[in-house]
Formats: structure tokens, sequence, C-alpha cells
């Protein structure tokens, strides 16, 4: 293991014990997952994405690697301090704090709905009005059609995600840890 992927794991480690509930795990993302998520979507069709709960940047260095040269990114995460690494490392992405203004942030942006958005938010640690607001941005912020791949720990966000998007395909990730499902949904033409 490199002395950078060392640092990556401790540094979310820290992160992990300042702020659980806001991590929801006390590594980063395994490859097996991020790759997972990147199988889901049709990168020659991406030219906006967004990646909610960025962390250390575990699946942004994929997108990275498979989208367009000419895909516009934003990240989003909580944490300063994995903020401000993100920015570092990504300095050609926008980077913020709140996912919860993904919409406003659309518009201070000057960009169209997403094509993409992919989460790493562990919404079930998060209070119901919170949980709810992020959904109802992340509808609200795909275009129609639009793809959602979100990954979580449970299946407990299933009956939740089904009110808002049509879920094609949930995927169990074993290699990873905690092992992991991605949900690949889909905004369909309204709310269930």
């Amino acid at each position: 293991m490199s002395v950078n992927m060392i640092r990556e794991k401790l540094l979310f480690l820290n992160t992990f014990f300042r702020t659980p509930k806001q991590i929801g795990s006390i590594t980063p993302s395994s490859r097996f997952l991020a790759q997972r998520m990147m199988d889901a979507v049709d990168w020659q069709e991406v030219q906006h994405v967004a990646e909610l709960g960025a962390g250390t940047g575990a699946i942004t260095r994929f997108i990275d690697t498979v989208k367009r040269d000419t895909a516009r990114v934003i990240l989003f995460e909580k944490d300063p301090l994995l903020l401000a690494r993100l920015q570092d490392n990504y300095p050609e992405y926008a980077a913020y704090p709140d996912a919860g203004e993904l919409g406003k942030i659309l518009g201070d942006e000057s960009r169209e709905q997403l094509d993409c958005v992919l989460s790493g938010l562990p919404f079930f640690n998060f209070p119901q009005q919170l949980r709810d607001h992020l959904i109802e941005e992340i509808y609200a912020s795909l275009k129609p059609g639009g793809l959602f791949v979100a990954f979580q720990y449970s299946q407990q966000m299933k009956p939740h995600l089904a009110r808002y998007f049509d879920i094609e395909n949930i995927h169990f990730v074993f290699l990873n840890v905690p092992p992991a499902f991605v949900y690949v949904c889909r905004k369909g033409s309204g709310l269930q």
C-alpha cells in the first residue's frame, strides 16, 4: 500500500471519528465499489455530473478517468478538511460544502440540469427532513431521464428512492468495507 493511500485511509478514519453520522464508514470506498458505480453510467452521454459526499476522492478519481474531456463536474463534501483536499487535487472541478444547495449552485454555476448524480452520502444516517430535502434536490437537478447512482450500506432507502425514481438495478458489492449496495436509479416522469 502506498504512502498516499495510507494517508487517505487515516484522514478518512479521523473524519469518521469526528463526524460518524456524516461519513458512514471507517474507510474510503473500494475500487470495486467505484468501478460498479462507473459501469452504471454511459459516460459518452454525460456533460454535467455532480458527486455528493466526495470524501477523499475515492470515487472522484474514477470519474476523472472515465468522463469526457468536455464534461463539467461539481463536487460536494461537507467536511472542510476533505473539501480542501478535493479542491487541491481537482482544481478544475467546482467544489462546494452543502449538497442541500444543489439547485441553487447549479443556478450560480449557470449549468443546465445534470445528466448524472453520483452519491456516497449515508442517507439513512440523516434526519428524515434532511434526507427528504436532499432527495428532492437531486430529483429536481436531474434532467428527464437523468441517472442517480448511489451506494448505501443497506436496502433501507429502497422504498424512499422508489417514490422518486425508477430503480433500474441494485448491485451488491461485497468487496468493500462494509459491503455496499449500488442503487442505479433513473428520473422518470414524476413522483410515485
